[in-house]
């Protein structure tokens, strides 16, 4: 199908006009979190061991919490707001069993008994504490004061595991930047006997100011930041053992820069796996260590690809502990494989041309797992039960759209909140055996009263003949013999994707708001964005911008072939990886676009940091074509176009100096660019301010594309 353009069309939106209202910037920014929210219910938790889940409703009184046990939905009051001194709302719970469950009231956890309501301080905490989790088994808790990590027990002794936390040692928090799935430090045993660890030391790390400009004078914090092709952290991972009150590290070995990726404890508490990849992120090896001594114990097996190995999830022990079940992209697609403790392959678990999501719960009696994946389309989440031992599989929900599921314990129902384009909120029973289904909420739209935009499903192709979704977002009551400006709004990286079928039909009522005022809006994502398996992400290392470029002109042809489309009068506009995009369309193909807004860019891909920047570019070392042709701060006087560049300046994600280094190269090319920081801000600008934010970039697209 190369150079062949074919277009798939599909009215997906079209909303009811009959006031005509127009969203204010406001509406666009906040309003799906405030005046326009979408009906919901409050948080449905299921009870364990319970086909009964627990719901908090208002009442008279103040608010209770409830519980409904299917599957009749019986219905009985079991917390009042009442019932807690101070409180005027009842608390989330956390179930420990079916009759106990704690909660958080200032820095104190209290036990709740389901039966006789009463309630017991458990444990109080530091008001400063972070990172706080929970063994219930144990009744321990462990948290990080500043940089060490603590452990309270039972009988609410402290034990201060670390003692050497600091700006340059940093324990029990996340590390590697978070990258390969990493969300946090503490990893208690299943059974809450000990406390695994990380301890980061990035005393080798290069210092990088951020400023608070807030002060006067101004006060500097400095960062750690491991620059690409430069020195990276250490990380090990420590045991603690309470009945002996001894730390031991486990033996990971050399080089001292590798990742040590989804620690994963085994059900007997004997062993701790580790997805050990190393620095060139090619190489991942599944790693067994004995708890005990921090002896390395044996490798179950290895992972290479010539581009890189991402893992990305911890392991999955099946029922009797005797199997887990691993996560792997090695077919291409990113699936499920059971293996035994010795790292003996069972089976593929789920195989084809579509990936898994997520694990969502498991059904042991029909030995299945309740997982969610793109087996019906990239952009869709359906629930599926699959055999762990044959690949069997069905698909559970029916309806289309974008699927989040919650399981009971016993895998027999699932809460399915759900969306697509002309629903804004489902919530439904759904029983495994597909035998039962209840409506909790159907949700009013709360668009209803505007006029909004049509949205259309499009599908392009790409010169190799892959798929390429987008939606086109145009001006309701469109008159199509006029010509209109055009917005390219796009990200195009690694783990994102803009286009799914959810409410709104768009996706962002910010490309409504700009369709409404005459604007033809169009995202795309191109290869390299997530959700369409690993050549299609892969394909752009090395090269970064290539084909993501290659693509997104697949949608600028697109677009100049419409009639009612201005190809003159064509605006860019992204953040982060899309803002690199949009400023390497407005320097390395400047006659493509008249105007872009480049939030937060990458400019220099040498200043992004080594866990994700090595992963898809290589070490400058090694690829210095690649760096030196996605190097955009000395292209300025390339640009032919308005570019305005924006940056928080507290962003420690893309640190300002790419900004500052590319206005530099501006004004010794004579080159005119247009700039505006946000202080206080880091990578993203959120909250009310997000408000300006838009306007702003609205009112440049306005200066010099409207008429």
């Amino acid at each position: 199908m190369k150079n062949k353009l074919f277009i798939i069309i599909c009215l997906i939106g079209l909303f009811g006009r009959s006031n005509g209202q127009q969203l204010t910037m406001n509406d666009a920014v906040l309003g799906l979190f405030s005046n326009l929210r979408v009906d919901n219910l409050a948080p449905l938790d299921w009870i364990p061991n319970q086909e009964a889940y627990t719901e908090t409703v208002t009442t008279s009184y103040g608010n209770a919490l409830i519980v409904r046990t299917l599957p009749d939905l019986k219905t009985d009051t079991i917390m009042r707001s009442t019932d807690i001194d101070g409180q005027k709302f009842v608390p989330r719970l956390n179930w420990i069993d079916p009759q106990t469950a704690y909660f958080r009231k200032d820095s104190t956890y209290m036990y709740w008994n389901r039966k006789t309501g009463q309630i017991t301080p458990w444990v109080s905490l530091p008001a400063n504490a972070e990172e706080i989790y929970t063994a219930l088994d144990t009744r321990s808790v462990a948290y990080v004061l500043d940089h060490d990590l603590y452990l309270m027990t039972r009988d609410g002794q402290v034990h201060r595991i670390t003692h050497d936390g600091n700006y340059e040692i940093v324990n029990g928090r996340s590390v590697h930047r978070e990258e390969f799935g990493i969300n946090h430090g503490i990893f208690f045993s299943p059974k809450g006997n000990y406390l695994a660890f990380y301890r980061m030391d990035q005393s080798m790390v290069e210092d990088y100011p951020i400023v608070d400009w807030s002060v006067t004078p101004a006060v500097n914090k400095n960062i750690k930041y491991p620059f690409a092709g430069r020195t990276s952290h250490e990380v090990t991972v420590g045991v603690y053992h309470p009945k002996t009150k001894k730390t031991i590290f486990l033996q990971t070995g050399m080089p001292k820069d590798q990742f040590l990726t989804n620690v994963t404890w085994a059900p007997d508490e004997k062993l701790i796996y580790i997805q050990v990849l190393n620095r060139d992120q090619n190489h991942m090896q599944l790693n067994a260590y004995d708890a005990a001594t921090g002896v390395f114990v044996r490798t179950l097996f290895e992972e290479r690809d010539d581009k890189y190995v991402e893992p990305q999830h911890e392991l999955y022990f099946l029922p009797g502990d005797k199997a887990f079940v691993f996560w792997s992209q090695r077919d291409g697609w990113m699936h499920l494989y059971r293996y035994n403790q010795d790292g003996k392959l069972l089976n593929q678990i789920t195989k084809g041309d579509w990936l898994v999501n997520e694990i969502v719960g498991r059904h042991d009696k029909n030995k299945e797992l309740l997982i969610t994946a793109t087996k019906d389309g990239a952009m869709e989440k359906h629930l599926y039960a699959v055999n762990w031992t044959n690949g069997q599989i069905r698909r559970i929900d029916t309806d289309p759209g974008y699927h989040v599921f919650k399981a009971s314990t016993s895998g027999n129902y699932v809460v399915d909140t759900w969306t697509n384009a002309d629903t804004p909120r489902k919530i439904d029973i759904l029983s495994i055996d597909q035998k039962y289904k209840r409506n909790l909420l159907t949700a009013s739209n709360p668009l209803q009263a505007f006029n909004m935009p049509d949205v259309r499903n499009v599908t392009l192709f790409a010169d190799d003949g892959t798929e390429l979704f987008g939606k086109l977002i145009t001006p309701p009551d469109m008159d199509t013999t006029q010509k209109h400006p055009v917005i390219v709004y796009l990200y195009n990286g690694p783990h994102a994707q803009m286009n799914l079928n959810r409410f709104p039909a768009s996706g962002n009522l910010w490309y409504d708001y700009m369709a409404q005022r005459g604007y033809v809006v169009w995202v795309m994502d191109g290869r390299g964005s997530s959700n369409r398996g690993l050549k299609f992400e892969q394909s752009i290392f090395r090269q970064l911008g290539k084909y993501e470029m290659e693509d997104q002109m697949k949608g600028v042809e697109y677009l100049k072939s419409l009639p009612f489309v201005d190809g003159n009068r064509m605006g860019i506009h992204g953040w982060s990886y899309g803002g690199f995009m949009t400023t390497s369309f407005m320097l390395r193909q400047p006659d493509v676009f008249q105007v872009g807004v480049a939030g937060g860019p990458v400019l220099d891909w040498k200043m992004y940091e080594i866990m994700y920047g090595e992963r898809y570019m290589d070490t400058p070392e090694s690829n210095p074509e690649g760096y030196a042709e996605n190097l955009l701060m000395d292209k300025t006087k390339n640009l032919k176009g308005k570019l305005l560049l924006i940056h928080g300046a507290q962003d420690n994600v893309v640190v300002w100096q790419h900004s500052v280094n590319f206005l530099r190269n501006a004004v010794a090319n004579g080159v005119q660019v247009d700039y505006f920081i946000y202080p206080g801000y880091e990578h993203n600008v959120r909250g009310k301010d997000r408000v300006h934010l838009m306007q702003k970039i609205s009112d440049y697209f306005d200066l010099y594309l409207r008429p």
